[in-house]
This record gives C-alpha cells, sequence and structure tokens, in this order.
C-alpha cells in the first residue's frame, strides 16, 4: 500500500510540473493530466515505457544505418596511416576486404544502441520530471537548461551500461585484424580470452565519451527547439501542423549533433583504441596519441553525428505522434513567477 501510495503521490507531481502544464492548462481536464480518451497518461509507467521503445527504435535504427561510415570512422581513428580520411578510408576498406566489409559491426551495433536509447531517453524523460518536481515549477523553469544537463547525464550513465559489451564488440570486430567477424564468433572470443573485464573496460572512457555527448544532445536540442519557434517559425508551436513540428524537431537535432560531435570526440577515439587493443589503458592511449590526435576522424563524425541526432530526435518524435503521447510545447514561465516579476516592477 505504501510504494502504491508513493507512485501514485509522484505521478500526480508529475503531470502538474513546469515541462508540462502548459500542455496541461490548454488540453487537460481530469487531474490525472489525460487530454484525450486515447492518449496515454503523462507521467504513467505506460509513458516512460513507450518513450523507452521510441528511444530504442530511434537509436537502433539509426546507428545501425550509418554502420558503413562509423566503421571507417573507427578505422581512421584506430589506424591514421592507412586509413588518413574518410573517402580513402572507403576505398581501402572496399579494396581490400570487398563492399560486404562495410557492414561489420551491425549486429552489436544494433543490439547494444537499441538498448542504450531505451535508457536514454526512458530515463531521461523520468528524471526531467522527477528532478522539476523536486526543484518546484518556478525553479524548474529558471534553471531548466541545469535541469536538462542533469536528468540527461542520470540517464545516460544507466544507458551506458547497456551498451558497453556490444560497443567492445562492434569495435573488436571493425578494427582488429584477425578478429571474428560476426557477433556470435567475437563475444566467446572476448569472453575467453579477457572475461567479463573485457566486456566492461571501456565502460569510463564510454562514460567520458557518452555523457556530454548526451548532455549536449538534450539541452542543446531543449534549448534550440524554444529558440526556433520563438525566432524562427512564424506562429506558435500549437498552430503547426504534425508534420511543421517534427521539421522543427528535424532541424533542432541536427544542430544539437554538431555540438555533441565536437565536445564528445576525444573520448570516442580513446574508446576505439582501448577496444582495439586489449592490453591498453586510458593513459597510455592518450599520452600516445597527443591533443592531435585525439582529434582524428573529426570531419566525419560531425556528419556522422549531425545526421544521427536529428533522425534520433526526428524518429523519436514520430513515436510519440504514432502513439499519440503528450508532447507538450517548449515551457512557459509559471504564472506564479510572472506575478512575482511584475511586484517586483511595481516597487522598483
Amino acid at each position: 500500500m505504501t510504494s502504491g501510495k508513493t507512485f501514485e503521490e509522484l505521478s500526480n507531481a508529475i503531470v502538474n510540473n513546469v515541462f508540462y502544464s502548459p500542455f496541461r492548462q490548454v488540453n487537460c481536464t481530469s487531474p490525472k493530466g489525460t487530454t484525450k480518451s486515447n492518449e496515454v497518461v503523462f507521467g504513467s509507467s505506460k509513458y516512460y515505457a513507450l518513450c523507452a521503445f521510441g528511444g530504442a527504435v530511434s537509436c537502433g535504427v539509426t546507428h545501425t544505418l550509418i554502420v558503413p561510415l562509423d566503421l571507417v570512422k573507427c578505422r581512421i581513428q584506430v589506424d591514421p596511416v592507412k586509413y588518413k580520411g574518410i573517402v580513402s578510408g572507403f576505398k581501402t576498406t572496399v579494396g581490400e576486404e570487398g563492399f560486404r566489409a562495410l557492414g561489420k559491426g551491425w549486429a552489436p551495433t544494433l543490439i547494444g544502441y537499441s538498448m542504450q536509447g531505451l535508457g536514454k531517453f526512458g530515463f531521461y524523460e523520468l528524471f526531467k520530471n522527477v528532478y522539476a518536481d523536486m526543484i518546484g515549477e518556478e525553479n524548474a523553469y529558471l534553471y531548466r537548461t541545469t535541469l536538462y544537463l542533469a536528468a540527461s547525464a542520470s540517464a545516460e550513465f544507466f544507458a551506458d551500461i547497456l551498451l558497453a559489451p556490444m560497443e567492445a564488440t562492434k569495435v573488436r570486430i571493425q578494427t582488429s585484424p584477425g578478429a571474428p567477424p560476426t557477433l556470435r564468433g567475437c563475444v566467446p572470443m572476448i569472453h575467453k580470452q579477457e572475461g567479463l573485464v573485457g566486456f566492461y573496460k571501456g565502460l569510463p572512457p564510454l562514460w567520458m565519451r557518452q555523457i556530454p555527448y548526451t548532455m549536449m544532445k538534450f539541452a542543446c536540442f531543449e534549448r534550440t527547439v524554444e529558440l526556433l519557434y520563438k525566432h524562427v517559425v512564424p506562429k506558435p508551436r500549437e498552430n503547426c501542423s504534425k508534420t511543421e513540428q517534427l521539421g522543427v524537431t528535424f532541424l533542432a537535432g541536427y544542430i544539437a549533433g554538431v555540438f555533441c560531435a565536437v565536445v564528445s570526440h576525444p573520448a570516442d577515439t580513446v574508446v576505439s583504441k582501448l577496444n582495439q587493443d586489449a592490453s591498453a589503458s586510458t593513459g597510455d592511449i592518450i599520452k600516445k596519441l597527443g591533443f592531435a590526435g585525439l582529434w582524428k576522424g573529426l570531419t566525419p563524425r560531425i556528419v556522422m553525428i549531425g545526421t544521427l541526432t536529428a533522425l534520433q530526435w526526428f524518429i523519436y518524435d514520430t513515436v510519440k505522434v504514432v502513439f499519440n503521447l503528450p508532447r507538450p510545447p517548449p515551457p512557459s514561465m509559471p504564472e506564479s513567477l510572472k506575478k512575482k516579476l511584475e511586484n517586483k516592477d511595481r516597487r522598483a
């Protein structure tokens, strides 16, 4: 009884936070936060489950589609002498191994990033609303960028634990000569040679790469959406069609993706090197590569991550539309805060 009551109290608090209140005030009639008879309740377990599903689809599909580009990027990072650039990297790979080699690592990519997307988006929605409730409506609005950063960092911490084993397998398949070219062949090899440690030794640098990346991905996206509707889109969001809204989502996602690629690239290089060499340590790799070496492969990664992030947000938002999930507009200033500012101006 106690746990059930606690969950109900949390659910009621969530539907009254700043990230949902604009939507609730305009459209909702029931105290639970529903808007239509066929719409999922905001903050319910079903809502979070479907958000997690949307994240799994968006991340799994998009990362699998760009496996060829990811393979070349990883090879540039681990062997820049042989793979001098993205074009020459493709030519060298196809020339030596054939076109089929460009698909190496697709299975661990699909599984790993589907699991990561499930945790990333599902936990982000949960942490964002829980943290907003913890600090109150006014603070949630005033410090929303910090809130986005905290929620996304928390979500990515857990998401990377799900990703790490498949990421290690993927990089080994793509970059290690002599490694089995399939998931079912490479996983037993890693386990036999290194045990479970072999699947998780890349987790700390993976956190170094993914947590800053995800913090930028979510915070930059959320604020870019706000700015686009405020300064670029010629009409309010509620007057835009779903197609127009998804277009804004794609554009904001691409802008966020460019910043994501830059902040996370050095750690991405370390992860690739670490998973390629079983005996290497993070410190040894950083010392060997130097500052310039950490930035090898940045250009193809900007192209890859920009496109990837835009498609992920587009697919994720589309899943929300398909399943009729609540999609609140960007947060607006709470009435209580407006009154405080008005009173302050009068006194001044």
